[in-house]
């Protein structure tokens, strides 16, 4: 994905101080009023647009997210990969900034910037100086309003992303697992198990009107929303996203697919062989309740309980009982946050271990966790993961210098149209039971709700 990271390293310095000032403030409101709230102006445009504003003033930055409602889920089938594709497209350039200059506008104003595809949305944003807000508005609108799409950019951007994939997962060891991998063998329904990376096929085969068609449709503001957070003035902001962004056209959106999957009633056992790897590497999946339901909350719990830190029951099992491994690593939604996706999820846990450990010893300790949590869940075990997921979302809210914040905005908007979402999250965690505990564990962990992928190593040696 695409990494413009060259910083300006006084203000990083400045940022940092900034989020450090931030987080005592907000701890300080959170001491007061028993949790933080989030400020938030919510409207949308005639366009259809969506727009959630955040203030705070702790610091002179300001954080700009653009996201559209468009990921690797629903790209288009025998276009593998083209939701990034188009990605790496958006920096080449639009109808006032030749291509790159959107990078070069950015970074000479003292900024930094990126953009991402994930399941379910692409985004993009930066950073800046409180003062320069107007100018990265203008920017964000210039290339929604219209893309520079040449047969030149498109050829260059293929083969960078064709790079990209050769790196990244073809020539590395564990390359694709299991972020990109497991998706594919735990789920049925194409949209969720294709591999959104992209083959190399498809990429090559991707033509001009194909991408035309992608932008006009897709990148249009009835299919986006926009966060700001940060030192701004709230009148402002309205003018300019009103100026910039309100005389873009709506786009006629397609119907969105189904991307539903089926209720999992097998366990699913896979190998797969690398011969780059040096150890062998286990990952086990298991499907996800649906997003917002009290079990979803509960799995959040579950997660901490089973996998987030060092007092975790895996990590005290397979790490610091067993020494089967150096870490285990894991969690829901491995392309961001248990917040920032939309359609079917699972929720996993990896680890890389020795070559004379067998996967079904690790499972045994998978297994004998799981059972815990099925039959005897305490109160103390429930209030610690609290505190654990509320330290974890308070991180998420204040983290890279706004852009947190931002994100959980600009999804919420866009999946729920409601961005206040933001400011209940913490009471629905502290509605689940031990009871709801233990019984979203014996449905959601069953075996037969897990996908197991086991890398081979030992076609290394042949």
């Amino acid at each position: 994905m695409f990494q413009p990271h060259r910083f300006i390293r006084l203000f990083i310095l400045l940022l940092f101080v900034a989020v450090a000032l931030s987080s005592c403030r907000e701890k300080k409101d959170d001491q007061a009023t028993g949790t933080f709230q989030v400020p938030i102006e919510y409207y949308k445009l005639k366009n259809g647009l969506k727009v959630a504003l955040s203030q705070d003033k702790t610091s002179p930055t300001v954080a700009i997210a653009v996201y559209y409602n468009i990921g690797f889920r629903i790209e288009p089938k025998n276009r593998t990969g083209f939701a990034h594709l188009f990605e790496h497209m958006m920096f080449q350039g639009s109808q006032n900034l030749g291509k790159m200059e959107f990078i070069k506008l950015v970074q000479s104003n003292g900024g930094i910037l990126n953009g991402s595809t994930r399941f379910d949305f692409t985004n993009y944003f930066e950073v800046m100086p409180a003062h320069k807000l107007e100018t990265a508005l203008w920017a964000e609108a210039d290339r929604m309003k219209g893309l520079a799409i040449t047969q030149d950019n498109l050829t260059n951007q293929q083969g960078v992303v064709k790079s990209e994939v050769r790196v990244n997962v073809l020539n590395q060891p564990y390359g694709g697992f299991p972020w990109l991998d497991m998706p594919q063998y735990a789920n049925e329904n194409w949209y969720n198990a294709h591999n959104f990376y992209g083959d190399l096929n498809d990429l090559d085969s991707a033509k001009l009107e194909d991408v035309n068609s992608f932008f006009k449709t897709y990148y249009a503001p009835n299919n986006a929303s926009i966060a700001v957070v940060g030192d701004f003035e709230i009148a402002d902001a309205k003018k300019w996203i009103e100026n910039y962004f309100g005389e873009i056209p709506s786009s006629h959106l397609p119907p969105k697919p189904d991307i539903s999957e089926p209720r999992q009633e097998k366990e699913k056992r896979f190998t797969k062989e690398d011969k780059l790897a040096e150890k062998p590497a286990l990952a086990v999946a298991y499907k996800m309740p649906e997003r917002n339901t009290p079990e979803y909350y509960a799995m959040g719990l579950i997660d901490q309980m089973l996998l987030q830190g060092q007092d975790s029951k895996l990590y005290l099992a397979l790490v610091q009982g067993k020494g089967y491994a150096s870490s285990v690593n894991g969690g829901i939604n491995y392309l961001g946050n248990m917040y920032n996706y939309s359609g079917p999820m699972v929720w996993m846990a990896d680890l890389i271990y020795d070559a004379n450990v067998s996967p079904d010893s690790i499972l045994y300790q998978v297994n004998k966790a799981v059972n815990e949590l099925q039959s005897n869940v305490s109160k103390e075990d429930l209030d610690l993961a609290v505190v654990k997921i509320r330290s974890k979302l308070y991180d998420e809210l204040g983290g890279y210098f706004g852009i947190g914040r931002a994100d959980m905005l600009a999804c919420f908007a866009l999946f729920d149209d409601d961005p206040s979402r933001v400011n209940s999250l913490e009471s629905e965690f502290k509605k689940v039971t031990p009871e709801l505990i233990k019984k979203t564990a014996q449905e959601y962990l069953r075996p037969t709700n897990r996908t197991i992928l086991i890398v081979d190593p030992k076609a290394k040696a042949q």
